[in-house]
């Protein structure tokens, strides 16, 4: 392999795609604003839960096809070599704040022929203990809140390249443990949800590599049609943590045993934007005859799920610069010798005025025969995310070329008709 070849396009590409990258979703601040975020429930659904997206970054919508695509980009396991596989990751969340608060995944795949797979996956999120307190202020008792999520994917291949994913999932969250809140006791929030996404993959053959991979991924994802209540009379409902995911990768094979992928993508949530309301001098937020507040910038949050998606384009109260704080952006590389050994590195930048988590992500991994082991751990560049770790253990079945497995006759391999 030529050194000097894999040093300077791989220099090349990086250079490109951050400048690209930074070009297109660079920071913009807007004068005199502290900080807008938008806020949903469950949020656990957006969180990263396998240790090798954490070390890229994230990153997953179009990264090859592994065993927790489910979580990023349930379209790539069709293009997995493998028959099946499942996996367990486990994250001590945020434990530089918290040393009870840990974050749970369990996911698993079959791949039933070339053009058809199944999976699913189980999200489980607990809070630890937590005392909660009367109206007087005691504290009579700890409860321990958790929520979680599963879900259930059916992809298939549209063409060779394309493919096409669709996956409902039913959402539990018990924060509140049956408090009391005005007089009413809560109740543990039921939802459902679905995603809808698309992945292209292209092989090809570039000078000096022995193969070359293009990929690229959209997943939508949490698209709901209801919102989501603790108390069955509540007049507050919260949006649920609907996401655009748009990614593109791609990958050299220098030779044999050397890889490297590098990848971008971008997030933003489907939910309106909290509005500035008009005030008086004293800082109290003017009402209506009808007693609802008024908008002095932004438009009406209090919309139907359906509604806030496509509303979330056009509603941020600071305009276009404000909408393109709330664009998530994610750089990420996985080297990878003779398919045994990984590195990944990577960096996530969110605005200050949206959550500030900007952090660069380092990974590790190792793979023999059908087991793998991965590690990341991030080192913040901003708040609130700090020395963070990920752990993931996997298990891919049939790990073989696939015209090997063509060849052999495996019956799970025979086209769809």
């Amino acid at each position: 392999m030529n050194m000097n070849f894999l040093k300077k396009n791989t220099i090349v590409l990086l250079t490109v795609l951050a400048f690209s990258c930074m070009q297109a979703f660079s920071q913009i601040y807007l004068p005199g604003q502290t900080g807008n975020p938008i806020s949903t429930a469950v949020q656990f659904l957006n969180y990263s839960p396998d240790a090798r997206a954490g070390g890229m970054g994230e990153i997953g919508c179009a990264t090859s096809a592994d065993v927790n695509s489910q979580s990023y980009n349930p379209a790539k396991y069709v293009f997995s070599d493998n028959m099946f596989g499942f996996s367990f990751s486990y994250s001590p969340w945020l434990r530089h704040i918290v040393n009870d608060c840990n974050f749970f995944n369990f996911a698993g795949y079959w791949k039933i022929t070339n053009a058809d797979a199944i999976a699913t996956s189980l999200r489980y999120f607990s809070w630890g203990n937590i005392s909660f307190t009367d109206e007087y202020g005691q504290s009579p008792y700890i409860q321990k809140p958790r929520e979680f999520a599963i879900d259930l994917t059916y992809s298939r291949k549209l063409i060779d390249q394309l493919s096409l994913a669709i996956t409902p999932r039913f959402i539990y969250s018990n924060l509140t443990a049956g408090q009391y809140v005005n007089g009413e006791e809560s109740k543990a929030a039921l939802a459902g949800a679905a995603d809808l996404s698309l992945f292209y993959e292209q092989d090809f053959n570039a000078k000096g590599l022995n193969n070359s991979t293009l990929r690229a991924g959209l997943n939508i994802s949490n698209i709901a049609f209801m919102k989501m209540a603790y108390s069955p009379t509540a007049l507050h409902r919260d949006f649920l943590p609907t996401n655009l995911k748009l990614g593109i990768g791609y990958e050299m094979d220098f030779d044999s045993h050397n890889k490297l992928a590098i990848n971008g993508e971008i997030n933003k949530l489907l939910v309106p934007t909290p509005p500035v309301y008009a005030s008086d001098e004293s800082g109290h937020i003017i009402y209506d005859y009808n007693g609802n507040p008024i908008i002095a910038a932004g438009r009406n949050p209090n919309v139907s799920a359906p509604i806030g998606m496509i509303q979330s384009f056009y509603d941020a109260p600071g305009g276009f610069r404000e909408e393109m704080q709330e664009v998530i952006w994610a750089l990420g590389a996985e080297y990878s010798y003779r398919n045994f050994i990984f590195a990944r590195l990577g960096y996530l930048h969110e605005s200050q005025y949206k959550g500030n988590r900007q952090f660069v992500s380092l990974g590790v991994g190792i793979k023999y025969n059908i087991f793998g082991f991965d590690m990341s751990y991030y080192i913040s560049t901003g708040q609130p995310i700090a020395n963070m770790l990920h752990f993931t253990v996997s298990f891919d079945f049939v790990s073989a070329k696939k015209d090997e497995i063509k060849r052999q006759g495996r019956p799970w391999y025979k086209e769809s008709e």
